[in-house]
């Protein structure tokens, strides 16, 4: 096993060297070998992959797809996300000249703000937020400015927006939105992101629109900040989530063709081109598969539903979710320690798997995230734990 040269150590990149790893995936590495352990840790659909996605990806391999695709993706899924999103959200979208398919919506995230920033800007991220944002701003030579949204029921507010663009000056390059949000679930409605629009609108910035969930919501429509701003929005999307296909990694970019052209490079540079029996995949599920995800949102309102009901008898105070498959439950007051021991107990001692709220920044710390994107054995398996963790009266069925 080599080991490396002393006179190297420490010799990295010195950004990245100053970011721990992901929370959500040290919690969860941590805690992963506890015997009996039931998790809904991790953001991971609890479906397979629709049957003719699956097909297109087959065939794709059969007929020896099998050489570069172009960078930005290839013309048949680049298209399909065009004719995607003309028809969800009437946006109007070039396949040719606004759209890059990704290596899921991390690489566009990652892409998209290499593309756009230079050392010094700002960048503000309405927090509990996904672990991801910080780090990649970081990253880019950026500088996080996490903004608490949780006296305002984690939803960013047009006058805590403006307030934070007064504070923090000329600098302010762009705000991270991920609606429904991870891991809050909050969906924003119409006029919450009209108001929000309106203060962007008056400013050189832009809004990086993370709306990887917009398929999962629960009796709202989602709708997106780029039908209201376009000039200003880099919308980040993918098909990991909507068609539980977290391993396939596709992902995409739709922004304006001067951030795209750039983007583009930045994406070039990184990955070359996402894999082809992926994309054909993709392709059919945007062009196909419009009505897959309905299936999935059935099941997760009634998960959601049982979860929240359970956490109530136990007193966990929770904002019932519009989207996303988490919920962000408040910790009893009568419990003392923080986030990470309260989970790390839980695990250890009820068995159940949780993440720390304190993962997801400023507003996270007295919280705990549970993914109910899990069976319905093991949600009634987790909950039961729970009851006799905390030694509740309420009997969980």
């Amino acid at each position: 096993m080599p080991k490396l040269s002393a006179a190297l150590q420490g010799q990295v990149n010195q950004k990245l060297n100053s970011i721990g790893p992901s929370g959500i995936r040290a919690f969860d590495q941590k805690i992963s070998g506890i015997p009996g352990l039931v998790k809904l840790t991790l953001g991971e659909p609890g479906f397979n992959t629709p049957e003719h996605v699956k097909e297109a990806g087959i065939r794709s391999i059969r007929e020896n797809d099998s050489h570069y695709s172009a960078q930005k993706g290839t013309p048949a899924l680049r298209n399909a996300i065009s004719g995607f999103l003309k028809k969800r959200h009437g946006l109007d979208y070039d396949p040719e000249t606004e759209i890059v398919a990704t290596i899921g919506a991390t690489e566009a995230l990652a892409a998209s703000l290499a593309a756009m920033l230079n050392p010094g800007d700002k960048v503000i991220i309405p927090t509990p937020a996904f672990a991801l944002y910080v780090p990649l701003v970081t990253i880019a030579g950026g500088i996080p400015v996490e903004v608490d949204t949780s006296k305002d029921n984690f939803v960013l507010t047009a006058a805590k927006l403006t307030e934070t663009l007064e504070h923090e000056g000329d600098a302010v390059k762009a705000l991270i939105l991920t609606y429904p949000n991870n891991p809050t679930g909050v969906e924003y409605s119409e006029k919450e992101l009209q108001a929000l629009a309106d203060v962007i609108a008056k400013r050189p910035m832009f809004v990086v629109a993370d709306e990887i969930y917009s398929e999962l919501t629960y009796g709202v429509t989602h709708h997106s900040i780029a039908a209201m701003i376009p000039e200003q929005t880099i919308l980040i999307n993918g098909l990991s989530k909507s068609h539980a296909m977290t391993g396939y990694r596709v992902g995409y970019i739709a922004a304006p063709a001067d951030f795209v052209k750039n983007a583009a490079k930045m994406h070039a540079f990184l990955v070359t081109a996402p894999s082809n029996p992926a994309q054909a995949a993709a392709a059919e599920a945007l062009a196909n598969g419009l009505d897959d995800p309905k299936e999935m949102c059935v099941q997760y309102k009634k998960s959601r539903d049982y979860v929240i009901a359970c956490l109530d008898k136990l007193g966990f105070e929770t904002v019932p979710p519009k989207g996303a498959f988490y919920i962000f439950a408040k910790i009893p007051a009568r419990y003392t320690q923080n986030s990470v021991d309260f989970s790390t107990e839980l695990a250890e001692k009820g068995k159940v798997g949780v993440i720390p709220g304190s993962a997801f920044g400023p507003g996270g710390e007295g919280y705990i995230r549970i993914s109910y994107a899990a069976s319905v054995e093991d949600l009634h398996a987790a909950m039961a734990n729970m009851a006799a963790f905390v030694d509740a009266e309420a009997t969980i069925a």
